[in-house]
This record gives structure tokens, sequence and C-alpha cells, in this order.
């Protein structure tokens, strides 16, 4: 499909040309030439100019769709109950919920005390905060041990670096206590006074220290109690669910280490665990006398332990649940009465209950072919209820309360989409695509019943498949605009994630990295051969990690996609990761490899999106990026537009649309964020020729 816009063709933005001789990367005896290296400066004047040209030329060539984006940002927002609650959560002796009301942006933040019939207690009202600012984020936020005093976490930039405030709630004051630049973790000790937060590395913006703040006193003199030197750990505090104990966390992408504390005593000095080693992942709870354990020794898909708090050492470990090599051990929850285990098998999460007193273990049944299931606020230990979230593709996130001894299921409340959606008029399947070297690729989709596999259709596929993150089956009420005018939305679970266990994880990364994109590829061409979408309507879309699946892609078959949307996307590889000082960098060596060791430099310039564009032709393409991104930053698809923008072979719609004042996130608020979404579906809905309003 060729242009819309009549003057299309004069207002395309000039490829950037630097001012000075091209950057030279030089590496392994190798030089790179980088022309649009100069574009990694937000603060210079020409950078925003062409940042805030590309917006104008994004305008101008979706200004035929412009009506269309009004009204799906209406009917997508217009899914929404405004004046909604949060199911409420008990801590101690009061009811903490969040609420909206109609037409704000932000929530207040709530609580009542001993029941819902009590008066409501505002905490905090995120709308009022938010005023005089572009771009508003309430983070964490915790209650004292005392439940008086609430600490609060706001980023106002969008860069990820937050201060934490903190109201007195019994007397509705603000404390004058402020401290600036922290990344928003934070947890309290047992004292009512004390809190313990985490600070990054202003540059590389990596977590690295732990301060103690007593209230009432300066934030600069706060007690650095612990700082992390190797660049590829990053670290964080938390509490224990018995919350006896405060936890130091420090994490790398293999290997881990944990630091106690009794919470009574947060002067104290903290102890390690057990001492970190490499290839060694484990995380820690605590209930009773026993720490728990979830740990990758010697069990690949992890195994649960136990060991008595004075016997933290490995060697004195106990098992508690032995390792399964077709079971991933995703996490747990500790009850007085019972253990709740958080298991993946073939992809899917199963929910199991365990007695403590040795009674017959049981599993949660769901019962659709595609979900995700996940633990809930469990924050009390002495009931006998587990609250948990339900979602698949056609239904939208409930949430439940679970009687671990009768089995009772009580639904509390399911995400309200309002006008005329209904469950039953969609259908979610779960398919498996045969990959290049005949591993089989799960694929969770949805799409609109009266669907016939036909390949008439348009069909939007979307990927990530890193981090060993994986991509669950859940609702989205805005994508109903998208099923509801034809489209097909399939998901694919490629390696790099970890649906199918530490394995699918590992056979997507460092060496084994380009399985991601063919595993995509191989999903994309399976649907089409079985009818579920047109060709010539095959679109893909991916963010972050996933904008780089998008590129990679689109290098290695640049005919199969109509179009794609590559949103913040990570796609200078090689040159970020040759650069310590960006953030993320250094502790990202065992996900895509050390680029100052030549097999990895190599083998990421192989498949680096940026370093492979090549004079052909491409799909259309949408870009999204954030100004103030702390993950990717701005100038990877900045620079990877331009250089399509001067090397590309055909008449397609290239657009790059920078948001000037958010980050990684994209837009706060509520609703604000839809407009993005709507843009995005106006851009899909246009290419696959059904565009009507």
């Amino acid at each position: 499909m060729t242009m819309h816009s009549s003057h299309a063709a004069s207002c395309v933005p000039a490829p950037p040309k630097a001012k000075c001789i091209p950057h030279q990367l030089e590496k392994h005896d190798q030089v790179r030439v980088d022309p649009y290296y100069w574009l990694n400066d937000r603060t210079n004047p020409e950078v925003v100019a062409y940042l805030q040209a590309e917006n104008e030329y994004a305008k101008a060539m979706q200004e035929h769709t412009a009506d269309l984006e009004q009204v799906l940002f209406k009917e997508i927002k217009g899914r929404i109950q405004q004046t909604d609650l949060s199911v409420p959560f008990q801590q101690e002796d009061y009811i903490y919920y969040i609420r909206y009301e109609e037409g704000k942006e932000y929530a207040l933040y709530c609580r009542k005390k001993g029941s819902l019939s009590s008066p409501e207690e505002i905490m905090i009202d995120g709308n009022a905060l938010a005023q005089g600012h572009e771009y508003f984020s309430l983070g964490h936020w915790m209650i004292s041990s005392g439940q008086d005093i609430l600490a609060y976490a706001i980023d106002t930039q969008g860069r990820r670096i937050y201060s934490i405030g903190f109201k007195n709630l019994t007397t509705g004051e603000t404390l004058p206590d402020v401290i600036p630049a922290v990344t928003g973790n934070m947890e309290w000790g047992n004292d009512n006074r004390t809190i313990f937060y985490s600070r990054q590395d202003p540059d590389t913006l990596r977590a690295y220290q732990i301060y103690r703040h007593v209230l009432g006193t300066d934030s600069a003199q706060d007690e650095l109690v612990y700082e992390e030197v190797d660049e590829t750990f990053s670290a964080f505090v938390a509490k224990s669910k018995s919350k006896r104990f405060l936890l130091i966390g420090l994490h790398q992408t293999v290997s881990s280490e944990y630091r106690y504390l009794n919470a009574d005593t947060p002067w104290g000095t903290f102890q390690v665990f057990h001492p970190r080693e490499r290839g060694h992942e484990y995380d820690v709870d605590h209930l009773g006398d026993h720490f728990f354990i979830r740990t990758n020794d010697q069990a690949k898909n992890f195994r649960l332990m136990k060991a008595e708090v004075k016997a933290t050492q490995k060697t004195q470990w106990q098992e508690v649940i032995p390792h399964r090599p077709d079971v991933f051990f995703e996490g747990f929850e500790l009850f007085r009465e019972h253990l709740v285990v958080e298991e993946r098998r073939q992809g899917l999460i199963h929910l199991r209950i365990l007695s403590n007193s040795g009674g017959q273990e049981h599993e949660l049944d769901f019962g659709e072919p595609a979900y995700l299931a996940a633990l809930g606020d469990n924050f009390m230990i002495d009931t006998p209820y587990l609250r948990f979230g339900y979602t698949s593709m056609t239904t939208p996130m409930t949430i439940y309360d679970y009687h671990m001894d009768t089995r009772e299921k009580i639904f509390l409340k399911q995400e309200e989409v309002l006008g005329d959606f209904q469950i039953s008029h969609y259908q979610t399947e779960r398919l498996f695509a045969p990959a290049a070297d005949g591993t089989s690729i799960p694929i969770s989709l949805v799409y609109r019943k009266g669907f016939a596999p036909n390949g008439s259709h348009p069909l939007l596929l979307y990927g990530y498949g890193s981090y060993g993150a994986s991509m669950d089956a859940s609702f989205s009420s805005a994508r109903v605009s998208l099923l509801d005018r034809g489209f097909v939305y399939a998901l694919a679970h490629i390696r790099g994630g970890e649906e199918l266990g530490r394995q699918w994880y590992e056979q997507g990364k460092l060496l084994e990295k380009k399985n991601t994109f063919t595993d995509f590829i191989a999903c994309a061409e399976f649907l089409v051969q079985r009818g579920y979408g047109n060709a010539q309507k095959l679109y893909a879309m991916g963010g972050s990690a996933g904008g780089l699946l998008m590129g990679a892609v689109m290098n290695l078959q640049p005919e199969m996609f109509h179009g794609v949307v590559a949103q913040v996307p990570f796609v200078d590889v090689v040159t970020t990761m040759l650069d310590p000082n960006i953030p993320l960098t250094t502790g990202e060596y065992d996900e895509w490899g050390d680029p100052n060791q030549r097999e990895s430099y190599d083998y990421m310039l192989s498949y680096s999106p940026y370093d492979n564009v090549k004079p052909q032709a491409y799909p259309h393409l949408l870009v999204t990026a954030g100004l103030h991104d702390s993950q990717v930053q701005y100038w990877e698809p900045a620079k990877w537009v331009a250089k399509l923008r001067a090397l590309k072979r055909d008449d397609h719609r290239l657009l790059l649309k920078t948001n000037m004042e958010a980050g990684h996130s994209g837009a706060s608020g509520r609703f604000k964020r839809y407009e993005e979404t709507a843009m995005i579906y106006a851009f899909l809905l246009d290419l696959a020729g059904v565009a009507q309003t």
C-alpha cells in the first residue's frame, strides 16, 4: 500500500547528518562507521529538532486516520469503568484499596480500619500530586509497622528516578523528610521510624546501594548499609512474609545472593544468607522456624528447600519439593497451614496447594486452553484463603479468594468491560508451530466467533522472547477494537522466554539468540499456512527487547510482514553493549553476551538490527520512543529510523513517534496511555484496508 498523503513526499525528514566526521567505533580490529551516533545527546537542540520533525512527519502521514484514531480512543476509553475500586486487601487491622473517580487520570489510595463499613481514609490522591506535571507515576508505597506513616515514591519525568515522601496518616501532615533520586524500592523496619531504600548509579541507573533513613533526620546524612561493587549485580531491599526479617537481594542474570537482618533491630548489621556462586540463583522467604529457598542448585527448573534460621548455608538446606525436568517451579506463597506452589507445565501456570500438616495436595483447575493465573495480594499468614487472579484472551482479569481446606472458590471482582462486550463472542486457541530445528513453539490466539481459517483475515503476531520473561495469554479490553474489526491476534511463545522452563530461556539467549527470531518467523509461516491470517495482511509487533525481535525479523524476512510496530525497540545492540555507562549494559552480559569477547561481538553484530539494515524493501513501519527512556535510550530507535530512511528501497510508510515527556512505559495516566494504542491500531487497520470508523 502506498502513501495516502499527497504532500507526504515533500515533508519526509531528511536523514540527520552529523556536523562532524561520522563516528568510528573500533573493536576487535574492526571499524564500524556510525553516521548517526551524534543523536545520543538529548540536550542538543538539533537532536530535539530532528525528533520533533519526525513527530510532525508522522502526524502528517497519519492525518487521514486522525478521525479513526479518535474513534478508537473513545471506544477503548468507553470500555473502562471510570468510577472503579480495586479488590481490597488486608494488612494488620486495616483494609487497603485503590479507587478511581470519573474523568480523572490517577488513583486515590485509601484504607478503612477493621471493615469496609468503616469511614474511608484517603491516604494519597494521585491527581493532586500529578498537578503541574506532564508525566506522573506513583511507584511503590509502604505502610510503617505502626500503620501510621505512609512512604510513597513519585517519578515526574518517566526515567524511573523517584523521590520518596512521607505522610503521617494520623494527623494528615506531610512530613518534611524527602529522599530524592532513588529507585523507589523501599522497606520499613519494625521500629516504625527506620526505612531502608535502594539508590541507583546516576549514569547507568543500576541499583547498587542500600541506605538506612530514620524519620526526622536529614536524608543527606543517611547511612550507607550496603554497596554492590560488581557492575553485573543490582540490589534491592524487601521484607519476609513473616515480617521478621529484612532482606537485601542481590541479583544478576545467572547468580544471586541474599543478606538478612532481624527487622526488630533495624540498626543492626545484615548477615550473608548464602554467598553468591556463579550460576546459582536463589530466592528467600521466611515463616516460623525456617527460611524457605527457591533454588536452581542441582535443579535447572528450580526446587524448594528450607533451612533453620541459624543454619542458612547451602549444605544445611533440606529439600521440600524436588526438581522435575518437565515442570518449571516459578514461585511459592507461605501460609501457616498451607504452602502454595506456582509452577509451569507445558507452558501453562498451575497453582498447587499443599497442607503443612501432611494432608492431601490438590491444584486449581482453570479449564481454558490458554490463560494466565497469578498469585495475588496474600499478606496474611494466618488465613485459609488464597487470593489469586485469572485471565485469558477472552476473560477479563478476575480476582478470587480460594478456601484451601474446603476448596470453595469465591468470586470477588472481574474487570468490568463496558459497552456490548460479551465473553461468549470470542474464541481462544492454543496451537504449536514447528520451528526450523523441529522444536514445537506454542502460540496463543484469539478472534471473534464467526471466524473461519480461510486465509482472508488480517493477523497481528506479537512476540518478546528475552530475559526469561514469559508472555502469557491475558485479556486486553483495548484489543477488542481489533478483534471486532476482523483481526486475529496471536502471541508467539518463542524461545528466550521461560514458558517451557529454564531450557526454553537458555535456547534463546547468548549464542543461541537467533532461535528467538527464527521461532517468530516459523510461527508466522505456520499461521498463514493454516489459514489463520492472510499473507498480504500479516503484521508483527513487539516492544523493547521485542523491538529488537522486530528489527531482526525485518532484516531476515523483509517481505514477510505487510506492517510492523516496534515500540521503544532495542535495536543498536552492539554499540549499546559496548558502552558500560548506558543503563542496563553491564548487568546484561549474561543475556546478550559481552562484546568485549570476539565470539560474542561477532554473533551480536550478525543480528543487530541497526548494523544489518540493507538497501532493500522493508515493511510499513511504525516506531515509538521515549525521550526520557532509561531502558532503551531514545537514540536507538531514532538512529535506526534514520538509517532505514537513507537505505530502504520502497515507498512504504516509515514513522517515528517520540514521546517528548515520557520514558520506557510511554504516557502516564489511566486514559492518556491509550492514545498511543489508538494510534497503533489506526496504523494497522489502515494498512489492512479495514479503516472504517
